[in-house]
């Protein structure tokens, strides 16, 4: 969110101010929202003490003798650390960045506001059961607690909006708060929109062939989680059946999404993805299960995650919780870890729960829509969204129809263009946070399946591990069936063929208990043969070089320990590489001398994408530039930038065509000669080469791949105001970054310019059984105070590959604690 760098001016004046004085006051304003760790601390609404152990990291573990006081505690230690982060991402989950961000942050909360999470997140906090909303009213006491009488001390951030104009105060925190944040992790895991406009586009610029051509089908050589579904076959629609579709505006809608994205700092990048993997004893050097999960999010700063313990001092039926592991600032609980009997860890699903419909209006009522022959009144409702500077609120008009909002109201570009409404699971109330809950009491895979069937979305893979040596498979989720249709165009919406008669059964979604292999994988690979599986979860799959080659590591040794995994973790070889070279052997690529040795020497590369690897540059840059040269003058420079060499479709694109030297797409339309596979082969590269050299210097032994894939731990409002010495304050790096896109360790950038987009934001290995072993790290620290010792502590080791003990007994928390705080009643 940019501010305006003349206001900021006036924070740079007391930065630059010389002399002591100046220097005190900033060290005093930057520092004066540090929270207090240790000693004691009232807490009002406690019913007894409560103990909050730090290490050396700043890793909380709670104790506490009831449900009510965990929480009240959790609430309260969240935000001591992070609440401006939480107070931004309540905004994002309201729609009221605007009243903080001026004018610039309007077209995010007027797309916010019509899709309606906050709305969603209200009508389901009114369905809670009781049990789940005291925990989230005992959270967010907590929060109020710390938030409410430290008003002018929560983080420096408030401090420089104050000195800009920006008045603000907190407002009590409230369980509707967290719900919305469900429905913004859905948004942000739910990139069928994307793919959904992306090929209408490709449609409008070249037909289906040119769509199956950029986006293929999932390769028959690459793993599916499970392997033993069955059912009646079933098979998607010829996208060419979809041709009304050509009136909807793709590319203005996609802009739109795309500015939303970024804007709020969720970026759903292409090359996204997760990995989590299950090993059996049988497969291991403890004889134990072992449970590995690295969720990739987009970069940011602070991290998405915060690492918590919840420890009840007596665990009973009356205070069931005993759970270590992350979750996210502004929600109770752990949503990814481990307790004293069961580990979890998750990967997206990638499930197709969003369709876009093309709506027929009334010609004479645009506020009604048909419907099977028949007009049918949309619902209409007032959003009024107040603006920093402005004395009177902008008031925008949201219209709904059976699909759900239409989109057209809320984007200038889209006016005379056919309307479009979004269904998405995630707008109808959900139990999210009851399977939370559930989860982290869960003893078993009996248990854990029972919590699952409240998990509705975002739909996630989830892999399992007990200590009576257990591994399983779970895939959650409301997931839609279709009276026709498989949901990869916006459809007609008036005429009934395209509607969600209901969602996959639990009982029937694809599952795995201990199964023969000794392990399981996902990531974001295929979950079931779409040939033998009955029900459409998605036709956009990851396209399964990370699944590949995670089993490939699981294989290529008998039994695997603690330190193997973490070494998994950070894998960099590029099965994409391998298969690349192997379509160039026996080709005659004709270059200049110089490229020609250059060439030469890409061959001989280890395939490895290490910082320091020359190689990994030069394919990284090639592959792109190939993938440009076959694809761009069919598809546009404007799309281009979407769908080209960003994806790990663009790979098995780029794969499928290198195999076919007479296909069409080799020659370059703009000329009037036809080019050959060898030519544009020729012509990629040397590009490629063209552009590293005015990246990194002409001296190709210097070349690094760390020096052109760097990652910056970007602060999501202040840390984009465009002013170099604000953005210092609260961002840190760039650092030269290993990994990429389509690798284990799938630090993902981006395609021009190859600064990191995202990267794994939690790398976890649970040693079933043996708690204390176990590892984790996020991104960047435990702390949202720009300055703190754990703001950025966790970098350098995240860089390296390397993890954090993560204590689960007593004696090894007490071990290494650092800081202790009893907070009182």
């Amino acid at each position: 969110m940019k501010l305006l760098r003349k206001a900021l001016a006036t924070l740079l004046v007391l930065v630059l101010f010389s002399g002591a004085a100046g220097s005190a006051g900033f060290l005093y304003a930057t520092r004066r929202s540090f929270p207090q760790t240790s000693g004691t601390l009232r807490l009002p609404g406690l019913t007894g003490n409560v103990e909050v152990i730090r290490d050396a990291f700043g890793i909380p573990h709670i104790y506490a003798d009831t449900p009510d006081d965990l929480f009240r505690a959790q609430g309260f230690v969240h935000a001591q650390d992070r609440f401006f982060q939480m107070e931004f991402w309540r905004r994002i989950g309201q729609g009221r960045l605007a009243e903080l961000f001026g004018a610039g942050a309007l077209e995010q909360d007027k797309f916010i506001r019509t899709i309606g999470w906050h709305r969603v997140a209200e009508a389901e906090v009114q369905m809670l059961e009781p049990e789940v909303l005291r925990v989230l009213q005992s959270y967010a006491d907590g929060v109020n607690a710390y938030i409410l009488p430290n008003a002018d001390r929560l983080g420096f951030e408030f401090s420089v909006l104050g000195l800009i104009g920006r008045r603000w105060s907190p407002e009590p925190w409230t369980p509707v708060n967290t719900v919305t944040w469900g429905k913004v992790m859905s948004y942000n895991l739910g990139g069928n929109m994307d793919q959904e406009l992306a090929r209408l586009r490709l449609i409008e610029q070249g037909g289906a062939a040119l769509v199956e051509a950029v986006i293929p089908p999932y390769p028959d050589d690459m793993p599916v989680i499970v392997r033993s579904t069955h059912g009646a076959s079933r098979s998607g629609a010829p996208l060419s059946s979809a041709s009304e579709a050509s009136s909807v505006g793709a590319a203005e809608l996609y802009r739109l999404h795309k500015a939303v994205q970024r804007a709020i700092g969720l970026v759903r990048d292409p090359g996204i993805g997760s990995n989590n993997w299950v090993l059996a004893g049988g497969r291991t050097t403890t004889s134990r299960p072992i449970l590995a999960n690295d969720p990739h999010l987009g970069i940011q700063m602070p991290s998405i995650w915060y690492v918590n313990g919840l420890h009840c001092r007596v665990v009973s039926d009356a205070c069931p919780y005993d759970v270590v592991g992350v979750t996210f600032p502004g929600v109770p609980g752990v949503v990814l870890g481990h307790n004293a009997r069961i580990a979890w860890g998750v990967t997206n699903a990638e499930p197709d729960t969003q369709d876009l419909y093309i709506e027929r209006p009334n010609p004479n009522n645009p506020d009604e829509f048909e419907f099977q022959g028949a007009f049918e009144p949309a619902r209409i409702r007032e959003e009024r969204i107040f603006v920093a500077g402005q004395a009177e609120p902008v008031v925008i008009r949201v219209r709904e129809t059976r699909h759900g909002p239409i989109l057209n109201d809320v984007l200038d570009e889209l006016d005379g263009r056919a309307p479009l409404a979004l269904q998405w699971a995630a707008l109808q109330p959900g139990q999210l946070f009851k399977a939370v809950l559930m989860l982290n009491r869960a003893q078993n895979w009996e248990q854990f399946r029972d919590a699952l069937r409240h998990w509705d979305t975002p739909a996630q893979n989830f892999v399992y591990a007990d200590v009576d040596g257990n591994i399983g498979y779970q895939l959650p989720g409301n997931i839609p069936i279709r009276r026709g249709g498989d949901g990869r165009l916006p459809v007609p919406g008036w005429t009934g063929e395209h509607e969600w008669i209901g969602s996959i059964p639990f009982d029937e979604l694809p599952s795995v208990f201990n199964p023969p292999e000794g392990y399981i994988v996902t990531a974001n690979n295929a979950i079931v043969d779409a040939q033998r599986y009955r029900y459409l979860i998605t036709t956009d799959w990851d396209h399964g070089y990370r699944a590949k080659r995670i089993e490939q590591m699981i294989l290529a040794k008998d039994q695997l320990g603690i330190e193997d995994v973490r070494a998994m973790h950070f894998d960099a070889y590029s099965l994409f590489a391998d298969e690349v070279f192997s379509a160039l052997e026996g080709m005659t690529i004709e270059l200049e001398a110089e490229l020609s040795a250059a060439f030469a020497r890409l061959r001989q590369w280890d395939r490895t994408c290490g910082a320091e690897s020359a190689g990994c540059a030069v394919f990284e840059v090639f592959w792109r530039e190939l993938s440009r040269a076959v694809f761009a003058d069919e598809v546009g420079e404007a799309l281009a930038e979407d769908v080209l060499a960003n994806g790990t479709h663009a790979q098995v694109a780029l794969r499928n065509i290198l195999a076919d030297p007479a296909a069409r797409w080799w020659d370059d339309v703009t000329t009037p000669e036809r080019e050959t596979r060898e030519r544009i082969i020729a012509r990629a590269f040397a590009r490629a080469i063209e552009f590293l050299e005015a990246r990194l210097g002409r001296d190709q032994a210097r070349w690094r791949w760390g020096d052109l894939h760097t990652v910056t731990f970007t602060n999501q409002t202040l840390g984009r105001s465009g002013t170099a010495l604000i953005e210092g304050i609260f961002n840190r790096g760039p650092f030269p970054a290993p990994g990429s896109m389509g690798l284990v360790n799938a630090v993902s950038g981006d395609p021009n310019t190859f600064a990191v987009r995202s990267a794994p934001s939690w790398r976890a290995i649970y040693d079933v059984g043996d708690w204390d072993r176990s590892l984790g790290i996020h991104t960047t620290g435990q702390s949202g105070h720009a300055y703190h010792p754990h703001y950025d502590n966790m970098i350098p080791a995240w860089l390296k590959g390397e993890s954090l003990p993560l204590p689960w007994t007593r004696e090894a928390v007490e071990r290494s604690g650092r800081d202790k705080l009893t907070l009182t009643p």
